[in-house]
């Protein structure tokens, strides 16, 4: 799965092709609907200012831990998405080592979950938000 990091230091990470994965990449250009008990208003204010990573259960912790600490390092603020229980075990490891590798840098960031409603495939998923972001 591709991850959208825009951070230059990232290497590019290996694709394998996931009809799953090919689904929410698609779903990227339709609007994600707003977190359970949030107002549109807030919902729309963190679409703005947070870079979205996807992670699916074939993501390397690692990788998506790179990508994190690279947006948390350029805006302060990252969101992680996942949809199923094994894309969001890998999404909390990944925010583990996201957590270690910006440590050594005198980084702490707290990650604050939610349910989200995603649109794939014009079908609406929940999925688990992380919201990362400096402490």
């Amino acid at each position: 799965m591709s991850l959208n990091a825009s951070s230059a230091d990232l290497p590019p990470l290996p694709t394998r092709h996931d009809p799953e994965e090919e689904r929410m990449t698609n779903a990227q250009s339709l609007p994600v609907a707003r977190a359970v008990g949030a107002s549109a208003s807030q919902s729309a204010d963190v679409q703005r200012s947070a870079e979205v990573l996807k992670v699916s259960t074939r993501s390397r912790p690692s990788a998506v831990a790179g990508a994190i600490a690279g947006v948390i390092r350029e805006s302060g603020m990252a969101e992680v998405q996942s949809i199923g229980a094994g894309a969001t075990n890998q999404a909390i490891k990944a925010v583990a080592i996201a957590r270690s590798y910006l440590h050594e840098e005198g980084i702490d960031i707290v990650c604050v979950p939610a349910f989200i409603d995603v649109a794939i495939d014009e079908e609406e998923r929940t999925a688990i938000r992380l919201l990362i972001e400096r402490r």
